[in-house]
């Protein structure tokens, strides 16, 4: 099986989504969907974002490559009874099955990020977009203190090296190497812009449960204490994470943690 399909389709990435739904509605409205517009939502999990673009009137469709996530995202939008939202598997450095120029907005919210052959990912974003239309990323940003280039710090050094070859998905939180990809896809550099913005995660659980969550249900998190457990420092890993989790925490008696991140535009 593909790696990063395998990935995505172990434990539930829906039990953490469920802390991500507030900020993804806020980020559709701040990024300006709206009715009428064709949006691929790229690495779309279960919607999301997908979901709240659909919600404001955009003919969306969600690619992601996890079959679990498809199948939850098409439920939802059943639940939901929007009938202008649909999920489908696809690779984002690979999406051949989809026509050129077919989509005035392509988002990816910490989906795309995490694919390999960063350059081929960005072409295809590109290729998919009508002249005049956007791309949207929000890109987890290397050795950022917030919660979640933390996490994948934390978990990285539980883990084995890395196979050689191997891109570490938060380069994508550059803005250097996102101009350098963008722009051999064809993208001018002044028609690609980075600022910083913040996602909070929000639960009803304590941080310490929402750091259960993410080692029985977060691909990432679930092997680096896979990796841990092989080494008898399970204990030390989870102490880690806790200590993150709480000392980032901003709610009261449940948690809220924000999290910066890397908000890409890019203007065909």
């Amino acid at each position: 099986m593909n790696a990063n399909k395998a990935l995505w389709e172990k434990g539930d990435f829906t039990q953490i989504a469920s802390s991500m739904r507030e900020s993804g509605e806020e980020l559709v409205e701040r990024i300006g969907v709206g009715d009428g517009l064709k949006v691929l939502d790229l690495g779309c999990g279960d919607g999301t974002t997908a979901v709240p673009e659909a919600q404001r009137g955009a003919d969306v469709l969600g690619v992601d490559i996890a079959a679990n996530l498809v199948a939850a995202g098409n439920a939802r939008a059943k639940e939901l009874g929007l009938g202008n939202l649909s999920f489908q598997e696809g690779d984002a450095t690979d999406l051949s099955e989809l026509d050129d120029e077919s989509f005035d907005l392509v988002v990816s919210i910490f989906g795309a990020m995490f694919a390999p052959n960063p350059f081929d990912v960005a072409k295809e974003m590109v290729r998919v977009t009508k002249p005049g239309g956007r791309i949207v990323m929000g890109n987890w940003i290397p050795k950022d203190p917030t919660l979640v280039a933390q996490i994948l710090k934390i978990s990285a050094s539980y883990s084995p090296s890395p196979p050689e070859g191997f891109v570490s998905p938060v380069t994508w939180g550059v803005e250097e190497n996102v101009v350098e990809r963008f722009t051999a896809a064809g993208i001018p550099e002044d028609q690609i812009t980075c600022e910083r913005d913040t996602y909070t995660f929000n639960s009803p659980d304590s941080p310490e449960e929402l750091v259960a969550s993410f080692r029985t249900y977060y691909g990432p998190t679930m092997n680096a204490f896979e990796a841990a457990g092989a080494d008898g420092r399970e204990d030390d890993l989870k102490a880690e994470l806790e200590a993150l989790f709480n000392e980032q925490n901003r709610g009261n008696g449940a948690t809220s943690i924000p999290a910066t991140f890397l908000r890409v535009t890019v203007q065909k």
